[in-house]
């Protein structure tokens, strides 16, 4: 008996799925045919249920509010978009990853892998060496286009730098980008005046007219040449320097909406072979000799020791100065990178110049050679240059002193006599 009614009960009790929809169906049925809108003419605003306004109600909903066209978000560039043809850039110079450290003197015995953009595939018009990519078409090039594109470059860094600045102009430029007025700065590493760091400089020209730049590491070794492709790639010029500081200018008719097209590199693109530094005999050396040498060196009280990421400025004149009393020099460069102390060590052999003896134990040693004879002249800027114009000062003392004295003398000025005496 009981088995029975049990099964009557289970057959009478309505499935789950059932019950909600019938539920579902009273509430909306309920909803439809309730008295709030025929006896009090209730409508629901427009937040919780958002319907249009019906003629015959009463209260009106409010106007919506403009709401302001929102930026749609930075979209950085991928290797996987396709979409569009490739981008052209006039930039009368070759793309390389950095313009710094990368000489095109000198040339690489192979390379790692096959020759892959670092723009990605078919973003970019120029071809990709390996190295660089070039401005022109290395197959159809002739002996005329440097000569050219070099004039072109030219003409255009005039064009944009117009008048040179006073040094009233300059230095209020140079005292708007100090560190107590302004955070805005780029630094320049390891890897020197990269490509993309273009594209950095132009976006800070765009809010001001000059940008601060700090050099650090390796490339501060030479820091004439850092200006010197800071101002040829970016059209500018440098106002101030102090160290390894620089304030670069924009120029007087520069424009930022027709700045230059800088495609962006997505990757660093992979080191090419480069001759060996450190062979195994010194030229004109045996190797018992050579071995002594190397076994002496690392022995010689350290000339200097390198921090990492520093300014590096002074390094060329201290070795320059040692050679005049010792025929070897050792530099300790313990925290830096493989790569670091071997960039440093192939600039000095060409700057100094002199002949590398060993990087073992993180150490740079370095021999004057037989024949050296101390470097002449000075090749190598000073700790802080001076960008002030002295005619402009000299004018303007000189017209100043004319409107203010018409009938005085400008030595009777300076020594402080006057008609009245």
């Amino acid at each position: 008996m009981t088995g029975v009614l049990g099964r009557l009960s289970r057959r009478r009790r309505p499935p789950l799925i059932s019950l909600l929809f019938k539920n579902r169906h009273l509430s909306t049925t309920s909803a439809a045919f309730s008295k709030l809108r025929s006896e009090y003419s209730f409508v629901a605003p427009p937040s919780l249920r958002p319907q249009p306004p019906s003629k015959d109600s009463i209260f009106q909903p409010q106007p919506e509010s403009r709401t302001r066209k929102t930026k749609p978000p930075y979209r950085p560039p991928s290797s996987l978009d396709r979409s569009g043809p490739p981008i052209r850039s006039d930039l009368p110079f070759d793309f390389r990853f950095s313009y710094t450290e990368n000489s095109p003197k000198v040339r690489p015995i192979g390379l790692r892998e096959p020759k892959y953009s670092p723009f990605g595939p078919g973003r970019l018009d120029r071809v990709w060496t390996g190295v660089c990519a070039p401005a022109v078409d290395p197959k159809a090039a002739f002996a005329g286009v440097d000569g050219e594109l070099e004039e072109k470059r030219r003409l255009m860094r005039e064009r944009i730098q117009g008048e040179p600045l006073t040094n009233a102009e300059r230095k209020a430029l140079v005292e708007r980008c100090q560190r107590h007025k302004t955070k805005r700065q780029i630094n320049l590493g390891r890897d020197g005046l990269t490509h993309n760091m273009l594209n950095d400089i132009h976006n800070h020209w765009k809010h001001a007219e000059a940008v601060r730049i700090k050099c650090m590491g390796v490339p501060t070794v030479d820091m004439k040449n850092i200006c010197t492709h800071l101002e040829e790639t970016t059209f500018g010029k440098i106002i101030n320097r102090h160290g390894g500081q620089l304030v670069l200018y924009r120029g007087r008719y520069y424009k930022p909406k027709e700045r230059p097209v800088i495609p962006l590199m997505l990757w660093k693109p992979q080191e090419p072979v480069y001759p060996r530094l450190i062979k195994t005999t010194i030229e004109g050396l045996s190797i018992e000799e050579t071995k002594e040498m190397r076994k002496r060196g690392l022995r010689v009280p350290a000339l200097t020791k390198l921090a990492k990421n520093g300014y590096y400025g002074s390094l060329i004149p201290m070795i320059r100065d040692a050679f005049l009393c010792d025929e070897l020099v050792r530099i300790d460069c313990k925290g830096l990178p493989t790569s670091d102390y071997k960039k440093l060590g192939c600039k000095l052999r060409d700057l100094v110049p002199c002949i590398l003896v060993t990087f073992e134990k993180e150490q740079i040693v370095i021999w004057r050679g037989k024949n050296y004879k101390p470097a002449e002249g000075g090749y190598f800027l000073t700790e802080r240059e001076s960008f002030d114009d002295p005619d402009d000062d000299l004018s303007a003392g000189t017209h100043q002193n004319e409107n203010t004295y018409p009938n005085q003398s400008r030595s009777d000025y300076d020594s402080g006599h006057s008609d009245d005496e």
